[in-house]
């Protein structure tokens, strides 16, 4: 590394102090991000809870805009909290360093490698037992790569602007690594509710209790990417967004509401066991 890399890395380490430290801890960003998400997705639930009367080809053309709409409640609640908690030179550094990608390898590998695998595991293993085969849901695997970036961009990944790209540092000096991340996990798990009342999402089809593990399992995982990337956003944002674009490539889901899910089991189970992994190993590297 050259002296202008490190005077360049020093200058970033700034500017993240600048964004971590609000003067107290900001209980705004989850009435924001909840508010911004949960009236956005009111109408659906309320469609599809047959409170006032829609047209069906109406209601599944506007599930998805207004799902990705929703999904960009934490970004604002980090946005809101950045404008009245911190400096005003907050909000311009935080959008800055969304552009930053020097993640180094391990933030880029890992969490292909990890999702790809323990996906790929939860889709083929039931066939061992029985189970037919689940048709992968995108076109073809050449649609895949444009595919991760819809979900980076759209898709979930977005999600992460405020998540861990805002309040898992003040959850973390809290409450630590553990119990921060794990108490986010169940705060992330609650702010998805409305969608499992809504047709056409995949919570729909999901038991809560087993989504509940999954999204503690991402919230100690993506926590550990964003640390090993040197608490760059993106990276968080790039790694759920692989995540969740792995779902349609390996099926772990039975679009079908009450049927028997081994695959969606045997997921939340690895995505909950690597997410303890994880947090051994940091907490281990860190003492």
């Amino acid at each position: 590394m050259n002296t202008t890399d490190k005077i360049t890395e020093k200058q970033f380490v700034m500017k993240q102090d600048q964004i971590e430290k609000p003067s107290k801890f900001p209980y705004q960003f989850f009435v924001v991000t909840f508010a911004w998400s949960w009236l956005i997705w009111l109408p659906l639930v309320l469609a599809g809870a047959g409170v006032f009367p829609h047209g069906k080809d109406l209601f599944s053309r506007l599930t998805i805009p207004v799902t990705m709409l929703g999904v960009f409640g934490p970004g604002v609640g980090a946005l809101y909290c950045l404008k009245m908690q911190h400096s005003k030179p907050a909000v311009r550094n935080y959008l800055r360093s969304l552009l930053d990608f020097r993640f180094g390898w391990k933030a880029w590998l890992i969490p292909i490698l990890v999702y790809g695998i323990s996906t790929w595991v939860a889709w083929i293993l039931p066939e061992l037992w029985g189970e037919p085969r689940l048709k992968m849901l995108l076109p073809s695997v050449w649609t895949f790569p444009p595919y991760i970036l819809i979900m980076i961009l759209l898709g979930g990944g977005q999600e992460e602007l405020g998540w861990r790209g805002y309040i898992v540092d003040p959850m973390e000096e809290r409450l630590g690594p553990w119990l921060g991340n794990l108490i986010l996990g169940v705060i992330w798990t609650f702010w998805h509710l409305p969608l499992f009342f809504i047709p056409g999402t995949s919570q729909y089809v999901m038991p809560f209790t087993g989504f509940m593990l999954l999204i503690i399992g991402y919230s100690w995982f993506l926590a550990w990417v964003r640390q090993a990337s040197g608490k760059r956003t993106m990276s968080a944002v790039v790694a759920h967004g692989i995540a969740n674009a792995f779902i349609p490539l390996f099926p772990t889901i039975v679009l079908v509401k009450g049927v028997e899910q081994p695959r969606f089991w045997i997921w939340v189970s690895l995505t909950f066991v690597i997410g303890l992994v994880t947090m051994v190993l940091r907490s281990r590297r860190s003492s």
